[in-house]
């Protein structure tokens, strides 16, 4: 699978469009489900997700812990607004590095593509700086080993 292609709209939005060799089902299942999430999401070398809590269903939250020894640690918590069953993902999100972040709301999509999967992302920021300093953080080299592992388990 082609690695994730991403795409800076505007001053505040990031657009991310990647394939995957599951079906959206299972795409879907793997953003929701902690046992799941906390296998691909934290991906980065010498990370780990010492806690992992969703309540997943509009209006439900969400919180993931992320441990980087002595590179750092930050949570990331935020809500579910609309939840459709393999197709759509819609929450607001905030990191807490340790304060919190204005809320960024990102709308995720799962779309059958041949025999596998096509996830859209859209993440909003609330202002210019705040894309800015994700992007020097390495988000688009994070989310694809995040998508790379997602990949490997879905397998």
């Amino acid at each position: 699978m082609p690695p994730l292609q991403l795409t800076l709209e505007g001053d505040t939005d990031v657009l991310v469009t990647r394939k995957f060799n599951a079906t959206p089902e299972n795409v879907y299942r793997a953003h929701l489900e902690p046992e799941l999430i906390c296998q691909w999401m934290a991906a980065w070398p010498g990370w780990t997700m010492p806690a992992c809590e969703t309540d997943s269903r509009e209006g439900g939250a969400f919180r993931f812990e992320f441990d980087g020894g002595e590179e750092g640690a930050f949570t990331t918590t935020g809500e579910y607004i609309t939840l459709t069953p393999s197709s759509l993902i819609v929450h607001v999100e905030r990191m807490h590095m340790p304060d919190p972040a204005p809320d960024s709301h990102v709308c995720t999509t799962f779309e059958a593509s041949g025999t596998g999967t096509l996830l859209t992302l859209k993440m909003s920021l609330p202002d210019a700086e705040s894309r800015q300093g994700m992007m020097d953080m390495g988000a688009a080299d994070g989310m694809e080993l995040s998508y790379a592992k997602l990949d490997e388990i879905m397998s």
